[in-house]
């Protein structure tokens, strides 16, 4: 987006390149708050000297004081294991950026959002008439930086892998996504028969 782009128009393009954490935020939330009212309703229960509901808090605090020793060392390994999993997939929720398979086209009226599969459509298009060759000769991978062609060629029928990267770069540049990728073109070695 340029300077020129209204905040909210900004706001907008951002919320549909890169995906909401508010699933797992909220999942997070909901399992701690579900846990401490547990605790919490025990504590009570504790306190006013009725039996325990779910858990026994005493029972659970020396259960967890002689764990190393009086669990399974299976168990512990598998719980350790999958806490770390847990763990990781959190934090790797809140750190990375989640950019979805989405370009922006700059444009003065509106908010312009396609995704990497419309791109890599217009794409294969272009490619197979530079190239020559029929739809299903061509594939197109678009990813966030990156868009590879890879071009099956006709048995007998050399392919110009420098004028299939010259189209692409052509249609890209008419259609002004951004972030422009970089392009690699790879001919396969072996022809397709009869096309």
């Amino acid at each position: 987006m340029d300077r020129s782009t209204p905040a909210s128009t900004a706001r907008l393009v951002r919320r549909e390149l890169h995906s909401s954490r508010a699933i797992a935020s909220v999942g997070t939330a909901v399992l701690l708050i579900v846990a401490l009212l547990v605790l919490l309703f025990e504590a009570l229960l504790k306190a006013v000297g009725d039996e325990p509901f779910l858990v026994d808090l005493e029972a659970a605090a020396a259960w967890v004081g002689t764990l190393p020793g009086a669990a399974p060392a299976s168990l512990l390994g598998a719980g350790s294991a999958l806490l770390l999993v847990l763990g990781a997939l959190l934090l790797l929720l809140a750190v990375l950026p989640g950019r979805r398979p989405r370009y922006t086209i700059p444009n003065e009226r509106a908010a312009v959002v396609v995704d990497a599969e419309v791109v890599a459509s217009s794409l294969a298009r272009r490619a197979r008439v530079a190239a020559g060759v029929a739809p299903e000769q061509v594939l197109v991978t678009v990813g966030r930086t990156t868009v590879t062609v890879q071009v099956r060629p006709t048995s007998g029928v050399p392919v110009d892998a420098d004028a299939v990267r010259v189209a692409v770069a052509d249609d890209l540049r008419r259609s002004s996504v951004v972030p422009e990728p970089r392009i690699t073109v790879i001919v396969a070695e072996s022809g397709v028969i009869g096309q």
